[in-house]
Parts: structure tokens; C-alpha cells; sequence
């Protein structure tokens, strides 16, 4: 999840080819409906045709990005909450108007086209004049309820209550710049292949294509502006992949020492990576070693997602043990010798890639980060006694909860003596320019949140 860059740029400004208005706010608020309902947004969006997925997810991101306020102001406008889709409409309408500066249309078109779009489905015409009256009054009291909305810090952060309490507790002094960074739209970060390329000869090729990128980290470019991946010079032969500032950390950091000691006659390193799809970091562990000098065994318990790993390989044109099996589960598939090096990003609320995924934010429940905390201590219990003595196992997740990240590994030094932890990242916060703290040798600051803790299993 955190190796995708799923988000597009705004639809404003559309030209004439474009789907009317009010059809592709019919399709959000089906999105929406179908989020609010429990699915995921990649799946809600990838349902819409794709002649009108881009504009269609580039709405529904910033609605999901602006819904606490949305929401607060449908409370204010109707006594009663409407039907699941007449609502969506209606909320998708709000959060797309309620700030002028960021609306990617008149607040007037909106509403205009809302209304249209109420009409027009039989699933929500019965409700349009209600909808009609409540945007209208909107349009007539803007100020007035905008105002009102801002003492409410569901509708001031846009983030669950509980999820703003925790934030506070776990980070008192960053917290409000992480609600601010989650709220922005996350850049289109890329890893050039250290086999294939380097960043300055990439970011020319770039350049020559007339695309503008600076560099962020040893193997990083971020666009100026994001592109489809066609577009990128090389991409479809293996020359860079879509992947974030701080997701780009995870290999160095689990590698960095161990190639360097290891002498060319010796036996290939022994590398798992614990939870691997979609491949980013199994892709990124081959790039950065030598011909022969890493043997990768990447494992993945949904065997749809594992199809993912084996495309990301063959389109760099690398090779990995790829296995479908639970990495909790070793006797299942371990087959006894240890390993040099685990990596483990292990599965987590995806707190820290809300930008790229701002529907996690609404789905998320406050019981889901001790569920998954547990399954977190279950795998490093379970795949700690396959690291060999001197060897190391990084503990990876893309959240900013403390729960899932240094308290899960102070619990984990407390009943297992033989590790030490190295000197390690910690947690990332995610930020945008100077937004918080910054990931390492990225000059940009830009990056998701992620957790980092490395671990080295002491000889005896």
C-alpha cells in the first residue's frame, strides 16, 4: 500500500470532451456511499468506467479530504440525516464548495450541478428538492456557517475525533502539522533503478521529455507534477518505479553494512521481505545489490496481491522467490536455514498514507489499532527466531501511531534480550515542504509517515 502514488490532479478547469459536471458528482457520491458503507476506496473508484475514473477520483480525494466538514455543515443544514445516497450527494457537494480557494469549481456551478445530478438519478430525484434547499441556504449563509462549523474539530481536522485525540497524545507537539500534512495532496515520488540508472542521468531524461522533478534522497526524483507512468522514459523496462520518499528508506536500512562485509566468493545473503506486496521494497532489495550477491525470498498471504510482486519483478527484470504463504506461519513454509536479514512492513492502519489514501481516515476504527498491533507482535514473535545470530530484522509501518510503532518495539526488547536496537529513523511524520520532521538527505521534506526500527540479533 505504501509503495502506490494513488492519487491525480484536480479536474478544474475541465475542456468540453469532459463528462457533464453533474454526471461525474454522481459518480463521487456513489463512491462516497459506497466508502461510508465499508469499502475501500481503491475498490469504490476502480468500480467508475475508466474514461471517467480520473476526474471522478480527483472529486471524491478531495471530498474525502474535506468530509468532517461536510458533514458538519449537512448537521446544521437538515434536522435529519437524508438516505446513504442522497447524503453522499450532498456532502460531496458541500466539501467540493465550502472553500472558495479550493474548489475546483463556481460554488454556484456546484450547486447548480448537484441539483442536476439529483434529478437525473432515480436513486436520489425524489430527494432533489431537498437538496436544492439545503445548498441554496448554504450558498445564502456560507460565512455565517462556516464559522459556526469551526469550533468543531471533526469539521477544523477533517479526521475522525478519536483519531485527533490519539494524534494529541502520541505527538502533543506535532500533531496539528500532521492533521495539516494529511490534508495536502501527496507529490509523485520516484525510485530510479541503481541497476539501470542514477538520479542525475534520470532526472535529464526526464528533463528531456519536459518533465520537471527534484531530487529527494540517494535514489529519489519527486515530479513537479504527477504523470501517468506511461509517460515516464524507461518506466515499462524497470528504469524507476512510483514509490514515497520514506518508503524508499526501508532497503538501505536493512542492507546497508551487510553487502560491504560480505566477500564476493561468499554465499549469496539470505534476505526475506516478511509482507511483501506489491513488490516496492522486494524490487528495491535486488536494485541496490550486485548479481548474486542476494537471494530474496518475498512473501505474501493474498494470492491476488502476490500476482502484484511478480509483475513489479518482471517489469525490472529481476527474480525472487515468491511465495503465497502467512509469514506468521513458518513452519508452513520456512525451510530451516536462517536468514541474514527479515525486512517486516508489517500490516498497520495505514495512519501515515492518508494523503495518497485520505478514504483510511473515515474507515479506520478506533479498536483497529490494538487488532492490529496484536497481529504485529505475532509476526515479530514469530519471525524473530529466523534471524541468525549478527543478523537483523527491520520493523517497518506506514502509521504514526506509537502503538504500532516504539511502543510495539519497546514491548518487543523487553522479552527478547538477545536483540539490540540500531540506530534507527523512529517515527516519520508526514509532511509537506518543512511540514515536521524530514526524512534524511530529502532536501524537499515531502514524505509520507512511516515507522523504522532495526534490529540486530545479538551472537552468543
Amino acid at each position: 500500500m505504501s509503495d502506490l502514488h494513488s492519487d491525480s490532479s484536480s479536474s478544474g478547469g475541465a475542456p468540453s470532451l469532459q463528462p457533464p459536471l453533474w454526471r461525474q458528482l454522481q459518480l463521487t457520491a456513489v463512491a462516497l456511499a459506497s466508502i461510508r458503507a465499508g469499502t475501500s476506496g481503491s475498490v469504490a473508484f476502480e468500480a467508475v468506467e475508466p474514461a471517467l475514473r480520473p476526474g471522478v477520483q480527483a472529486l471524491g480525494f478531495q471530498v474525502l479530504r474535506w468530509l468532517g466538514r461536510a458533514e458538519a455543515l449537512r448537521r446544521h443544514l437538515a434536522k435529519r440525516t437524508p438516505p446513504p445516497l442522497p447524503d453522499a450527494l450532498l456532502c460531496t457537494a458541500l466539501a467540493l464548495a465550502w472553500d472558495t480557494e479550493r474548489a475546483p469549481y463556481e460554488p454556484f456551478t456546484l450547486v447548480d450541478q448537484a441539483v442536476e445530478a439529483a434529478k437525473r438519478n432515480p436513486a436520489t430525484r425524489a430527494q432533489a428538492s431537498f437538496i436544492n434547499a439545503c445548498l441554496r441556504r448554504f450558498l445564502r449563509e456560507r460565512d455565517e456557517l462556516v464559522a459556526i462549523t469551526d469550533s468543531e474539530p471533526v469539521a477544523q481536522w477533517n479526521h475522525p475525533r478519536w483519531w485527533i485525540e490519539r494524534l494529541k497524545r502520541d505527538h502533543p507537539r506535532e500533531w496539528q502539522r500532521v492533521l495539516g500534512a494529511d490534508n495536502a495532496q501527496a507529490p509523485m515520488t520516484l525510485r530510479v533503478n541503481a541497476q539501470k540508472s542514477n538520479p542525475v542521468a534520470y532526472l535529464a531524461e526526464l528533463e528531456a521529455v519536459g518533465l520537471s522533478a527534484t531530487r529527494v534522497g540517494p535514489s529519489g526524483l519527486q515530479l513537479a507534477r504527477a504523470r501517468p507512468v506511461q509517460q515516464l522514459p524507461g518506466f515499462a523496462e524497470g528504469a524507476s518505479s512510483v514509490q514515497d520518499a520514506a518508503a524508499q528508506m526501508a532497503a538501505p536500512l536493512l542492507l546497508d553494512g551487510l553487502l560491504a562485509a560480505r566477500s564476493a566468493s561468499a554465499a549469496p545473503l539470505r534476505v526475506l521481505d516478511a509482507c511483501a506486496a506489491p513488490g516496492g521494497k522486494t524490487a528495491h532489495l535486488l536494485e541496490l545489490a550486485s548479481p548474486g550477491a542476494i537471494d530474496v525470498t518475498a512473501l505474501e498471504v493474498d494470492a491476488v496481491r502476490s500476482r502484484r510482486i511478480d509483475e513489479t519483478l518482471a517489469r525490472i527484470g529481476m527474480s525472487a522467490k515468491v511465495l503465497v504463504a502467512d509469514a506468521a506461519r513458518p513452519a508452513q513454509w520456512w525451510d530451516g536455514t536462517p536468514f541474514d536479514a527479515i525486512l517486516l512492513d508489517a500490516p498497520c492502519t495505514a495512519s501515515g498514507i492518508v494523503r495518497r489514501h485520505p478514504d483510511v481516515r473515515w474507515l479506520r476504527r478506533e479498536s483497529d489499532t490494538g487488532q492490529l498491533a496484536a497481529q504485529q507482535a505475532a509476526l515479530l514473535a514469530a519471525l524473530w527466531p529466523l534471524v541468525k545470530p549478527g543478523g537483523r530484522l527491520l520493523y517497518c509501518t506506514c502509521s504514526v501511531f506509537r502503538e504500532e510503532g516504539s511502543q510495539q518495539i519497546d514491548a518487543f526488547l523487553v522479552h527478547n534480550t538477545d536483540a539490540r536496537l540500531l540506530p534507527s529513523p523512529g517515527h516519520l511524520l508526514p509532511q509537506n515542504g518543512s511540514n515536521g520532521r524530514s526524512v534524511p538527505d530529502n532536501p524537499s521534506g515531502d514524505h509520507d509517515g512511516f515507522f523504522y526500527a532495526l534490529l540486530e540479533k545479538r551472537s552468543h
